[in-house]
């Protein structure tokens, strides 16, 4: 268990438009080493991002991984194959056996369990926040911005700055 609690990626439902640029940045992020461009008509394998985007009449919004510190899916998975690794929820993919205890357990919908192909097994995806890179490939490409990194500890540290710069100066 990390002492320092994890940092997620948020959404802000009033700001998405529902145009799932940020699934397709998600997809080319993980998409093992592949240089060339990905479009319609070279893409061999099925699109499956980390991240997924509901959307209706009313809203659209993102929904991903909390990366939650005593996240129900690792403790639901029989071989611990979902470890935490540098304040980051990663599933082991190798290990993972895709018996879907975790997608039952996650209380936030943003696990899966799926195949890249018919002779793959199929196994766990949810967000890694694009663990190994400089950025999340879903933030950073959001037209509208609606996407953000949330770090609790800066957070708190940005909220007591704000409160003592509001205090009454009678204090």
């Amino acid at each position: 268990m990390s002492i320092k609690p994890n940092s997620f990626v948020i959404a802000e439902a009033s700001k998405c438009v529902g145009c799932k640029a940020c699934e397709i940045a998600c997809f080319r992020a993980h998409s093992n080493g592949v240089k060339k461009p990905l479009t319609v008509g070279n893409i061999k394998t099925p699109i499956i991002p980390r991240i997924h985007v509901i959307k209706n009449e009313k809203f659209s919004v993102p929904v991903q991984c909390r990366q939650c510190e005593d996240a129900p899916c690792a403790n639901a998975c029989p071989i611990e194959a979902i470890k935490q690794e540098d304040n980051v929820m990663v599933v082991n993919e190798k290990a993972c056996i895709g018996c879907k205890a975790c997608v039952m357990a996650c209380p936030f919908g943003a696990i899966e369990v799926r195949s890249e192909s018919e002779d793959k097994p199929k196994i766990a995806y949810k967000c890694d926040l694009c663990k190994g890179q400089e950025t999340q490939a879903c933030v950073k490409i959001c037209p509208k911005k609606a996407l953000r990194l949330f770090d609790p500890i800066e957070e708190k540290k940005r909220r007591s700055i704000e409160a003592v710069c509001n205090l009454p100066e009678e204090f």
